[in-house]
């Protein structure tokens, strides 16, 4: 019998059950004094600490007998003008090294992208699709260190007011105090239908159309408003017959039977060469266009990072 995974799992179990111990040992110590351990380390006196620090040498030396309170360590040795670190100290330093550059790196409170940090851009399946590709050149061209993460969006303005996602790219987010949004690009409406349907075969007239039923993107939450009117005006007495959340499903259902749909031109190109359609030219849509924003939460430009990503998406569209 093969005992590793168990093994694997007591492992995880005692681990999960040493996080409480965990974080009673560290309420017992303040971490502050783990600055100031690495400040004397680093600069080799307490001096030079504390001038670094803006602290008087006095608070410094009271730091450092309350870690020796805490380590079974003098962890400092006097040394002529300066310290000294013992072979534990230097043990020890190691760890508060790497765990303060850890921390730094997460907060990233420089602005830095020489770290690894994850941005996540909220979409829809389809415009994901179309837009995602250039925006992760553009952005790793700019930052490479910077890795994107692709969400679904369940709720825009949630997500973005919770800072659940950073970013989110769509044509309809309710717009709030607390959002900015700039426009992307616009994108013309096109009514299309499968390549043989027989409305091909007769005058292209508002008649002749609405004896076929429609179908439209839906999402719970987040309308196409634009796409949705624009049914609604050119067929007032035709029902939607069928809706969905993914432009896919709706592409593939309108190759396969009589079902005429709108659609963004850009969509129209990319599922063209997955589908046989083909585009209704009808002057009443020749002026309709839907607009593709980039949201974010105002709170978002205090933080140089984002800012920044932010600038990069909008200058790649801007040059097309």
């Amino acid at each position: 019998m093969d005992d590793n995974g168990l093994s694997d799992k007591r492992i995880a179990e005692r681990r999960e059950e040493d996080k409480p111990q965990i974080f009673r040992t560290l309420r017992n110590i303040d971490l502050n004094l783990l600055t100031i351990f690495e400040a004397v380390y680093v600069h080799k006196g307490i001096v030079n600490a504390a001038k670094v620090l803006n602290l008087t040498p006095s608070a410094i030396s009271q730091s450092i007998q309350k870690l020796r309170a805490i380590f079974p360590d003098p962890l400092f040795i006097r040394k002529g003008q300066g310290v000294t670190p013992t072979a534990y100290a230097t043990h020890l330093h190691e760890y508060v090294s790497l765990g303060l550059e850890s921390i730094l790196g997460a907060l990233d409170l420089t602005g830095s992208y020489d770290k690894q940090r994850t941005i996540t851009i909220g979409t829809p399946p389809s415009l994901g699709t179309l837009l995602i590709p250039p925006i992760y050149k553009a952005i790793k061209a700019a930052h490479p260190h910077l890795l994107i993460r692709n969400i679904p969006i369940l709720d825009a303005e949630n997500q973005l007011g919770q800072f659940q996602t950073d970013l989110i790219i769509d044509t309809h987010v309710t717009g709030t105090r607390t959002l900015n949004h700039h426009v992307l690009y616009h994108d013309q409406l096109i009514l299309i239908c499968r390549k043989d349907h027989p409305c091909l075969q007769q005058p292209l007239t508002e008649e002749t159309l609405s004896q076929y039923e429609h179908t439209l993107l839906m999402l719970e939450g987040q309308s196409m408003s634009t796409m949705r009117q624009k049914v609604r005006e050119l067929f007032p007495e035709q029902p939607v017959s069928f809706s969905s959340y993914n432009m896919f499903t709706i592409a593939a259902l309108i190759s396969h039977s009589d079902m005429l749909g709108l659609m963004p031109s850009r969509l129209f190109s990319f599922f063209n060469s997955c589908w046989p359609l083909t585009e209704i030219d009808f002057p009443p849509l020749h002026n309709a266009t839907v607009e593709v924003s980039l949201y974010y939460n105002k709170l978002s430009l205090r933080d140089p990072v984002l800012e920044n990503v932010i600038s990069v998406i909008r200058n790649a569209f801007e040059k097309e």
